[in-house]
């Protein structure tokens, strides 16, 4: 446990990773973009950072708003989660001021680099999805990427990439998206679940990430031969702590697409009843692993809530408490930025995704609708 050691928490959204620390025993000091309710709610001490998802971390803002919140109390150091895949240099410029409970400026710059990765795959005999730098000759059957996106939002067909912003392509592979929730020490990588994915697509963006549930339907077999990629990676990139690896399913095929290092989208549906992902990962970096997986019953979901249109004036909503990520009240939401998270128990997996998408449309009957 955390024995109320503070944490700076520096994320798009922070609000699942300041609940788990809290559950761990830490003070978390938390900065991201939105605010929510309930991250402010947990957050000892809170700075919303100003800027947006197009734009992501700048320095300067993220730099005053972590000086501010440790200003008070010395951090342990800090947690970082979305938001810096694509700007290695700038959490190496965190490291050296706080100092980083997580994977190196190094090691992400390493795994989130196209063609490295893909080299590294090839080292570990992991099956990868063809990649290159450049457009290929015929763009059927290509997929264009930006380099440290997440959330889906950053992937399109090759043809439809017109505007430049692809950094790399890849070979579209047909399966069912399956992430792996991993948790390492540098060495060895425990798998602690395997969950479905599914996408909420839009006009612009055809494979935004929807929601996840777990346990994720997999042969052993299919599981074993998963498990195994991860820990030669996790042994080759040097991993630590909380990371999740995605992955492409199709019957007994399966392709890593590739590896988020850090704490991620599943948090919620993989924090333990009687322990804290977050003090794991902690004590992950330091060199300790579990002796076992934690026990999880059931299944769990959780899925994104997106404004369909603009809103120019979130409603005060009686939020259920399944509900997470809350909007403030008279907040300006944009069409296609998410309004909340639903999260659903159920005894499995179909039961509990069902439930999660009805508890999304329950959401969107709550907002202000279009006016003609």
């Amino acid at each position: 446990m955390g024995s109320r050691a503070p944490v700076l928490i520096a994320a798009i959204s922070g609000r699942a990773l300041a609940a788990s620390a809290r559950r761990g025993g830490y003070v978390p000091l938390v900065a991201d973009f939105f605010g929510d309710e309930d991250t402010r709610a947990l957050a000892e001490r809170h700075v919303r950072l100003d800027t947006n998802i197009a734009r992501g971390m700048v320095a300067d803002k993220l730099f005053d708003a972590l000086e501010t919140l440790a200003s008070a109390q010395r951090p342990a150091g800090t947690v970082c989660g979305t938001g810096f895949e694509d700007r290695p240099e700038l959490l190496a410029r965190v490291g050296e001021r706080w100092g980083l409970l997580g994977n190196s400026a190094e090691t992400v710059a390493r795994v989130k680099d196209p063609l490295a990765f893909a080299a590294l795959c090839h080292e570990c005999g992991i099956p990868h999805p063809q990649t290159s730098l450049r457009p290929p000759a015929d763009l059927h059957g290509w997929l264009a990427k930006r380099r440290g996106g997440a959330g889906g939002t950053h992937v399109m067909p090759a043809s439809g990439a017109t505007n430049g912003k692809a950094d790399y392509f890849q070979r579209h592979v047909d399966g069912i998206p399956i992430s792996a929730l991993i948790l390492a020490d540098g060495r060895r990588g425990m798998v602690l679940g395997f969950s479905a994915q599914w996408s909420a697509p839009s006009p612009s963006h055809p494979f935004r990430y929807g929601g996840a549930v777990r346990p994720a339907v997999l042969t052993p077999g299919l599981a074993e031969a998963m498990t195994g990629a991860v820990e030669r990676l996790v042994a080759a990139a040097l991993l630590v702590g909380l990371n999740s690896a995605d992955f492409l399913v199709d019957g007994g095929a399966f392709w890593l697409l590739e590896i988020n290092p850090r704490p991620g989208a599943t948090l919620d549906i993989f924090e333990p009843a009687d322990e804290s992902l977050f003090a794991l990962h902690v004590d992950a970096i330091r060199g300790s692993l579990p002796q076992r997986v934690p026990v999880l019953s059931g299944a769990a979901a959780s899925a994104t809530v997106y404004a369909p249109h603009d809103i120019s004036s979130v409603p005060a909503i009686d939020w259920p408490d399944w509900a997470a990520d809350r909007q403030n009240a008279g907040t300006t939401v944009s069409a296609g930025e998410p309004v909340c998270t639903v999260l659903a128990l159920a005894n499995e997996p179909t039961a509990a995704k069902t439930l999660a998408e009805q508890r999304v449309a329950a959401i969107l009957a709550k907002l202000v609708p279009r006016r003609p």
